[in-house]
């Protein structure tokens, strides 16, 4: 893989691969038309009951997710 460093290199604030990943990500999800829908339902969140507790309009990504939330703990 291209984009992935080679062991021992400086990945620090100038992490190229990981912003060229984002980059690659974001560009995709525009191409594939994915902005409208996404920004109309978090208005649709905004606008709706969930905007009192805006972390509560925000879906669980599956990544990162360590479910603390859930079973009421802090993160």
């Amino acid at each position: 893989m291209p984009d992935t460093p080679k062991p021992g290199a400086v990945q620090g604030e100038g992490n190229y691969a990981a912003a060229k990943r984002f980059d690659d990500e974001e560009a995709a999800f525009a191409k594939a038309g994915k902005v409208e829908p996404a920004a109309k339902a978090a208005a649709d969140a905004l606008d709706g009951p969930e905007s009192a507790d805006p972390e509560a309009a925000r879906p669980s990504t599956g990544e990162g997710d360590t479910g603390a939330k859930k079973a009421g703990q802090e993160p």
